[in-house]
């Protein structure tokens, strides 16, 4: 038995410790007797029937029949280095991006399993909704999931993009990691099963957008966000993560898009081309959803975007290239329905690339700016110039003809008195 005690002076720590006898035990239990220490026993978690908002997905290793969560690396630090051990949470969709050194690169791009792309969906499988015992059969392993409200995950796919690397002891290499939800689309009757494979994002408003919601625009009929470049911490242009446009909100951005040494013999065309994807993103944006409800099959909720490149932009320079340097994306919007409930829908956009003449195909770098502007184009109805009148049925003026009577009236009048005066004053001069 021992007991902890703060600040008492009473305390001397070089006196004789009392002995305690176990008569004594419940006398000192009554005086001194606190919360107990006692660790509790381990709960095991409990699952509920279907995944929340920010569950952790369950995972399942066939081989060695352990459960476990999918997870995705975030950087810890100042530093930024990867820690493996954060749980990716469901319909929480974002991207991360942290730095791993590596002692001896070329044995670690062999042993590392953060450098096996096999590692991130072999041998365990995604559970479609958390369970405590059983199993559900093998599925598919993605990090695109398709999910169905309180159905739970219907699908998982995950997509790499690799690089060759080289380096001495001692290298870096920053890797990056997305996790993507997409609500799963009903199947109507009379429709063809096939259409459950295209994805739905979430609204973006109903209907009309909500002011800093994503842009939707589509290719090809699958729905992504609008998004422009993205600067790295050293200003150059991020190959993974780009900003999303938001409704009604102006941005500006810019970095610096390195050049390969192999480019140095390659043509301006394909200089172009590598401007243009990077600018433009890996989805090539061709239509625009007008409201923030718009669904894919409807045609008639999407406007085609007007795209202006530079093949109208040539100067006279022989020996230069016109490449794009500056986006910019400009769209048309205005409030429609009803005053007291106005919604915002887009009217058209509009992408137009600056471009400038490029002498030297051999640049290391070329700088890149993208710019996005929301012009409200709303023609409010005039405001009432003041209170309803009475629709009269009657003349204009119903008593001109009473009015004139009365004034010829008055006119006869003072002719009359005018004669009269005159008779007096004829009459009194000949009576003298």
């Amino acid at each position: 038995l021992f007991c902890v005690q703060l600040d008492d002076s009473k305390l001397n720590y070089f006196q004789q410790p009392q002995d305690i006898k176990e008569s004594d035990f419940f006398k000192f239990l009554e005086k001194y007797g606190r919360h107990s220490f006692l660790a509790l026993s381990q709960v095991q978690p409990s699952f509920s029937a279907f995944y929340r908002a920010g569950d952790p997905i369950l995972i399942y290793f066939d081989s060695s029949s352990v459960l476990s969560t999918l997870r995705q690396p975030v950087k810890m630090g100042a530093s930024g280095l990867c820690v493996d051990g954060n749980p990716a949470g469901f319909l929480d969709s974002k991207s991360t991006s942290c730095t791993r050194i590596f002692a001896n690169l070329s044995k670690s791009c062999i042993t590392d399993p953060a450098l096996d792309a096999a590692s991130y969906y072999r041998d365990f499988t995604v559970l479609k909704v958390p369970v405590n015992d059983t199993i559900v059969q093998s599925m598919k392993v993605i990090y695109e999931i398709e999910f169905s409200g309180t159905h739970g995950i219907q699908s998982v796919s995950v997509r790499f993009k690799v690089s060759n690397i080289s380096g001495n002891s001692g290298s870096s290499l920053q890797q990056h990691f997305t996790l993507h939800f997409w609500v799963s689309a009903p199947v109507l009757p009379g429709l063809l099963p096939c259409l459950t494979l295209s994805h739905t994002l979430p609204r973006s408003g109903n209907p009309g957008y909500i002011a800093g919601a994503p842009v939707l625009i589509a290719n090809s009929g699958a729905m992504q966000h609008m998004s422009i470049l993205r600067s790295e911490g050293d200003g150059s242009c991020s190959q993974f993560l780009r900003h999303t446009v938001q409704f009604g909100r102006n941005m500006r951005t810019g970095c610096k898009l390195s050049l390969s040494p192999i480019l140095e013999d390659s043509n301006c065309s394909y200089i172009q081309q590598k401007l243009y994807k990077a600018l433009q993103g890996m989805n090539r944006a061709e239509d625009l959803a007008i409201t923030g409800s718009a669904h894919s099959t409807q045609a008639e909720e999407w406007t085609t975007i007007l795209i202006q490149n530079c093949s109208g932009q040539a100067v006279h320079c022989p020996s230069c290239c016109m490449v794009p340097v500056t986006l910019e994306i400009q769209i048309l919007w205005s409030k429609v329905g009803l005053l007291s409930n106005p919604q915002a829908q887009i009217l058209g956009a509009r992408y137009f690339y600056q471009c400038h003449p490029l002498k030297f195909l051999r640049t290391s770098t070329v700088p890149l700016t993208t710019v996005v502007t929301f012009t409200d184009m709303t023609k409010w109805p005039e405001p009432p110039r003041g209170q309803p009148q009475m629709h009269w049925k009657l003349p204009f003026d119903i008593f001109f003809p009473f009015k004139v009577a009365l004034n010829l009236e008055r006119i006869y009048r003072g002719d009359l008195a005018g004669w009269f005066l005159l008779i007096l004053i004829m009459s009194s001069i000949l009576c003298f």
